[in-house]
C-alpha cells in the first residue's frame, strides 16, 4: 500500500510533504489525515527543517478538500468529529514552528483551500482555481477558512467568496491577494524550493520567532503586537546563531545557522 503521505527531505533543511491520492483528487480521508499528522510530528521532531513545503500528488489538485464519499455513510455526530478532525491538523500545520508554503499544483477547493491558508506563504500555478465552494453543499468552511481567509484577504471578498461559494481562477487569487505568486506548471516545485533555499539559509530560531511575532501579532491591537514583537526579538539575543551572524558579517563569508 503506498503512503498517503510522501515525505522527503531537500538539501538537509527543507522538507517536502506531498498529499499522495492522485485518484481522489488529494482528498483529505481520515487516513490521509493520520498520516499527515504523524508526519508533522516527525518535522516537528527534526531540529534541522528550517522550512516546509505541502503539495499534492499528480496535475489535477492540490487537496479538493474533505473525503465527501467516505463522509456520505457518516451519521450526523460522525461528520461533527470528522470536520473537528480536519479542523485541528489544519490547524496543527498553522502552528508548525517553521515557515510552511503551500506548493498549489492544481485545484484547492473546501478543506484543500483551508490547509493552504494555514500555510504561511501560498504560490499556485497559473492554471488552476481556488474556492471555499462549502455552501454549494449546504454547510460552512469548518477548518478555520471564515477566519483564516478573513484576514488574509479581508472581509469583502471573503464574503463573496463563501456566500458566492465560486472558485476563483489564479489570476483572480493573485489580485486579491489569496497567493502570493503564480507559475508555470512545470516550474512551480523548482520556484518554490528556491524560495525555501532562500528562507533555510536564515537564522532557524530567527525564523521561528518571526513567525510567532507576525501570526501571534495580527491577532491583537497594534500597542500589543509590538509587545509580543519586542518579546520574540528577546528570544533571539541569547543564540549562538546571533553571534554567528555577527562574525560571518564581520569575516565576509556566509553564516552557518545552527539553531542554537
Amino acid at each position: 500500500m503506498s503512503e498517503l503521505i510522501s515525505y522527503e527531505k531537500i538539501d538537509d533543511h527543507i522538507a517536502l510533504l506531498t498529499l499522495n491520492r492522485p485518484e481522489a483528487a488529494n482528498a483529505m480521508s481520515k487516513a490521509l489525515l493520520n498520516e499527515l499528522n504523524k508526519r508533522i510530528d516527525d518535522i516537528e521532531r527534526d531540529s534541522s527543517v528550517y522550512c516546509t513545503i505541502i503539495t499534492g500528488a499528480g496535475e489535477k489538485a492540490f487537496c479538493a478538500g474533505a473525503d465527501l464519499k467516505e463522509r456520505k455513510g457518516m451519521s450526523e455526530s460522525e461528520v461533527i468529529q470528522a470536520v473537528r478532525y480536519i479542523g485541528e491538523t489544519v490547524s496543527r500545520v498553522a502552528a508548525m514552528k517553521m515557515p510552511v508554503i503551500a506548493a498549489l499544483n492544481g485545484v484547492a477547493f473546501g478543506g484543500g483551500l483551508e490547509l493552504a491558508l494555514a500555510c504561511d506563504i501560498r504560490i499556485a500555478i497559473n492554471t488552476t482555481k481556488l474556492g471555499l465552494t462549502e455552501t454549494s453543499l449546504a454547510i460552512i468552511p469548518g477548518a478555520g477558512g471564515t477566519q483564516r481567509l478573513t484576514r488574509l484577504i479581508g472581509l469583502g471578498q471573503t464574503k463573496r467568496l463563501i456566500y458566492t461559494g465560486k472558485p476563483v481562477s489564479a489570476d483572480e487569487a493573485l489580485h486579491i491577494g489569496l497567493v502570493e505568486f503564480l507559475a508555470d506548471p512545470n516550474s512551480l516545485l523548482p520556484e518554490i524550493t528556491e524560495i525555501a533555499r532562500q528562507i533555510a539559509k536564515n537564522g532557524p530560531i530567527a525564523l521561528k520567532q518571526a513567525k510567532t511575532a507576525i501570526d501571534k501579532g495580527i491577532q491583537t491591537d497594534i500597542d500589543t503586537g509590538l509587545a509580543i514583537e519586542h518579546l520574540c526579538y528577546k528570544e533571539t539575543i541569547p543564540t549562538e546563531d546571533r553571534l554567528e551572524g555577527l562574525t560571518a558579517f564581520k569575516e565576509k563569508r556566509k553564516p552557518v545557522y545552527r539553531g542554537k
